[in-house]
């Protein structure tokens, strides 16, 4: 079945190009979600007035790639301890958070996100807001499949080079783009 999900990890050029290599995924626009105005510019969004998130719509086929493992990808390409701020980028813009379109998305994300805790995945507890997601508002072309476009920059060489391989390496449902 298809079915969609909108994920904030920071800067959506990270998280579109992570689950762009992703099996069973059907198409990830970046773009805002969580916010106050309707149809904010990136200008504004980055002043972090407009409350929106840099997120990605994800569509999958969940009988390709099951929630848990996109989720799993999710938590360990980002990091989702650290409240408004991934690496360099600070502010409410580049919080963490899963927007789900279904109940069950929001149980198995509350249900991951406990057992990650449980576990002491992580040197501090999980931040990452779970919602049931309002409006997504697409980015700018010159925003979509950023990574693709741009692999020599030093964003992409440095920020986002280091989460495709830690996909490849710890993540066996990955295609080739």
């Amino acid at each position: 079945m298809i079915k969609t999900i909108y994920l904030a990890g920071g800067c959506f050029w990270c998280t579109e190009a992570v689950f762009q290599r992703v099996n069973g995924i059907i198409s990830v626009f970046p773009g805002y979600i969580d916010g106050t105005i309707k149809n904010p510019a990136y200008r504004e969004v980055c002043t972090g007035r407009t409350g929106h998130t840099e997120a990605i719509s994800v569509t999958y086929d969940d009988t390709l790639v099951n929630l848990t493992s996109l989720l799993l990808i999710f938590f360990n390409t980002h990091d989702p301890t650290t409240l408004n701020q991934q690496g360099n980028d600070i502010g409410t813009q580049y919080r963490s958070g899963i927007y789900f379109t279904e109940a069950e998305q929001q149980s198995v994300s509350l249900t991951i996100i406990k057992q990650l805790d449980a576990e002491g995945v992580f040197n501090s507890p999980i931040v990452t807001e779970v919602k049931e997601a309002t409006t997504f508002y697409k980015a700018d072309e010159d925003h979509v499949n950023y990574y693709n476009e741009n692999k020599t920059q030093p964003y992409c060489t440095f920020i986002i080079d280091p989460k495709i391989e830690k996909l490849k390496n710890y993540f066996n449902i990955i295609s080739q783009l």
